[in-house]
């Protein structure tokens, strides 16, 4: 009788301490993909921020007297695997004549010339899931109203 109640207590801690370890495991792999997850949200907020001041450089840089710059896309770090992928679309206020072969004007009653050539940039920065690992889907968004 008693070599059947010292298996059957063994056979109970063994079970236990399988339980508190499996436990344990799944606590430390979801930290992990948590830790993970903050990481490229971070970074893409940094992109996010990143992204429109070069879009504010393409602007400043291109010749809006033939064509306007509407789009930007980058891929970071690069375009063969990356991790992060951030679109940009880019509308212009313009007072007067508009650029030729620009689509992407808003006409508007500007009162003030220091309005004229106002652009508002949609910034979008999405992860890849495929190349990062990431566990949910991180995408940011942001507006801003600049002036050139």
């Amino acid at each position: 009788m008693r070599r059947g109640f010292g298996l059957l207590t063994a056979i109970i801690i063994v079970v236990t301490v399988s339980f508190l370890m499996l436990a344990m495991t799944k606590l430390t792999t979801s930290s992990v993909k948590t830790t993970s997850d903050i990481y490229l949200k971070a970074q893409a907020e940094l992109l996010l921020k990143s992204a429109t001041e070069y879009a504010m450089l393409a602007i400043s840089g291109h010749d809006n007297s033939q064509s306007c710059v509407e789009h930007i896309n980058i891929t970071y770090p690069n375009q063969d695997k990356p991790t992060h992928e951030m679109n940009l679309t880019i509308y212009y206020i313009y007072a007067g004549v508009a650029p030729n072969n620009c689509n992407s004007v808003l006409e508007d009653n500007i009162s003030t010339r220091e309005s004229n050539l106002t652009v508002i940039i949609d910034t979008v920065v999405s992860v890849d899931k495929n190349n990062t690992g990431a566990t949910e889907d991180i995408v940011l968004t942001r507006r801003t109203i600049q002036k050139p």
